[in-house]
């Protein structure tokens, strides 16, 4: 249902304005299916609400508001909410109910760590191959970069940026390590889009930029070192965030 059917089938204008400003609003409502089907599409719905931050940490996460904007029963909602709690992205409250996780810093610490180790071997490996399919590819994402990084779309920028280190890995062709960057990476995502600032994105392309220019100067340990210093301004960032919303971060 659009936004716009779904304003008129309530029965009042504050109940209209009450639709459209819920946070549930960015899920969609989906069709019929196997009861396996469902669980995943619900899961896929509530995980991308919560990285993008529609759902944001610690708010209570209200079951029979999610079945009725997506069309759904409380099963596949309930089986959804119990994989994204293994994921970590969800908690349950004793007494109280499931919960969006705060946003943990110990926990975004090792991750980067993961993340710091594995990438910057990445860009040392990318340096050395000096392939100019790889170059080009970087380049051409990082065009499409500089034209976001002032206009504070986060959400377009985020793709970008999410590709930008793909292409590194894809290039040194070892999967398994891709993998495990990736899972250290979904960790990361909300809190990516919490420090996506304007100044972050033209930070962060900066940054990119710095990366790309050593791996064109076939130079790996400066490329290291800018990869190492890209993710490290993230945990930086992190506690001062947690400074001033203190509300979504555990301590």
């Amino acid at each position: 249902m659009s936004l716009r059917n779904q304003a008129h089938a309530v029965s009042s204008p504050t109940d209209a304005a009450s639709a459209v400003n819920s946070p549930y609003v960015a899920l969609q409502k989906i069709k019929g299916g196997e009861r396996g089907s469902l669980t995943d599409a619900v899961e896929e719905a509530l995980k991308e609400a919560i990285v993008t931050l529609a759902l944001e940490p610690g708010m209570m996460i209200d079951k029979m508001a999610v079945c009725e904007r997506m069309g759904v029963s409380r099963f596949p909602v309930s089986a959804a909410l119990a994989r994204l709690e293994h994921a970590g992205l969800v908690e349950v409250l004793p007494q109280r109910g499931t919960r969006v996780k705060p946003i943990g810093i110990d926990d975004i610490r090792q991750h980067l760590f993961i993340r710091s180790a594995l990438e910057v071997e990445t860009v040392r490996g990318v340096a050395a191959m000096h392939d100019e399919g790889t170059l080009a590819a970087l380049a051409a994402n990082l065009e499409k970069q500089r034209s976001l990084a002032g206009t504070g779309e986060r959400l377009a920028f985020h793709v970008l940026d999410l590709a930008f280190h793909e292409i590194l890995l894809d290039a040194v062709k070892l999967p398994r390590v891709k993998e495990i960057v990736a899972v250290s990476r979904n960790a990361l995502d909300r809190a990516r889009q919490l420090l996506a600032s304007p100044e972050r994105l033209a930070h962060t392309f900066d940054e990119h930029e710095r990366i790309y220019n050593a791996l064109r100067a076939g130079d790996a340990d400066t490329a290291a070192k800018a990869m190492h210093d890209h993710l490290d301004q993230v945990v930086a960032e992190l506690h001062r965030s947690a400074k001033v919303r203190p509300d979504v971060f555990e301590p």
